[in-house]
């Protein structure tokens, strides 16, 4: 496992970032795991180097914080030895002003996080959603406060318009305050709209970017069908796909398949294997509920593409909508 810096960043990561989204309270999606049916998935991932462990306050209410603590405190000797990657935003209760990005939001919200995390310090704390209720100086002084405390190392931000990403940045260094150095953002073979402004913008401004859902929700595994639905537990029950994604996106799905089978490789190692060609991208946040999806996810690391097989695969791309950011 290859470990490189954060953009221009001293962190240092591994080139593939586990999701942590899916473990935790299993009543609430039915490909969620618990913290027994995680263990020997985190743990593969752990023998094969991957250092860094992206979760959310929010998934699963707080859930999977917990479960990914307990996982990443019984398999590293040391906390210097990982990364934890956590988020806010959204909110975790019904209560007024649980939600957002306020001073009392971010800094209660990390304190919590914290708690369910079972550690002092959160490597890499990441703003959720741009919050248009809240002053961006508000934000941004929460968060360097929060660095200045040591209970964060680094800040990131997640889904936004790039004109919200470079403001959120001209603040913090006109203050003297702590900048992001890192994007998590939507972005894979069939959704590749961040390489209008936003890529470019992390390539210049130094931040590394860490794409989700870069096998965007399994149609780049080739498990989902033109007419809806799919042959997983998960593509025939995610909603989210249906509006993330339109029929003119299969077509890429089948280059990325006739590529593929060439290649005597499954779709999801080769979609993967594209982002990793693509300018500026440190590290795909990967997703695993099975041990198949990891196993794909690093032997994707060794999978070399040439000019012409990546020209066949961005051909039959069309451009989107924007989405993500709201």
């Amino acid at each position: 496992m290859d470990h490189v810096n954060l953009g221009r960043s001293g962190l240092v990561v591994s080139r593939l970032v586990l999701g942590m989204m899916s473990y935790g309270d299993t009543s609430r999606r039915a490909w969620h795991l618990d913290l027994d049916a995680a263990r020997p998935i985190v743990r593969r991932a752990v023998e094969a180097g991957v250092t860094v462990f992206d979760t959310a306050d929010v998934y699963d209410r707080g859930a999977s914080e917990e479960v990914t603590g307990r996982l990443l405190r019984e398999l590293f000797a040391s906390r210097e030895d990982y990364v934890v990657a956590t988020k806010v935003y959204y909110p975790m209760s019904d209560r007024p002003g649980d939600r957002g990005l306020s001073r009392r939001h971010v800094l209660a919200a990390a304190d919590a996080s914290l708690r369910r995390l079972g550690t002092d310090h959160i490597d890499l704390y990441q703003v959720h959603r741009w919050d248009y209720a809240t002053p961006v100086e508000e934000t941004m002084e929460a968060l360097d406060s929060l660095v200045r405390a040591g209970k964060v190392r680094y800040l990131g931000a997640s889904s936004m318009y790039a004109w919200q990403l470079a403001k959120a940045q001209h603040v913090a260094e006109h203050n003297g305050w702590h900048r992001f150095v890192a994007m998590q953002n939507h972005y894979n073979l069939a959704y590749r709209e961040e390489e209008r402004e936003m890529v470019p913008l992390c390539l210049d401004q130094g931040l590394g970017v860490l794409p989700y859902s870069p096998l965007a929700r399994g149609l780049l595994t080739g498990s989902r069908r033109r007419e809806g639905g799919g042959a997983t537990t998960r593509s025939e029950n995610d909603p989210a796909a249906v509006s993330a994604y339109v029929p003119e996106d299969f077509d890429v799905v089948d280059a990325l398949c006739a590529v593929a089978r060439e290649l005597g490789r499954p779709p999801a190692q080769v979609a993967l294997a594209w982002l990793r060609t693509r300018p500026g991208v440190t590290a795909p946040i990967v997703g695993a509920t099975k041990p198949q999806h990891l196993e794909d996810a690093l032997a994707s690391l060794e999978l070399s593409l040439d000019a012409d097989l990546v020209k066949r695969l961005e051909e039959p791309y069309r451009p989107h909508e924007v989405s993500g950011p709201e």
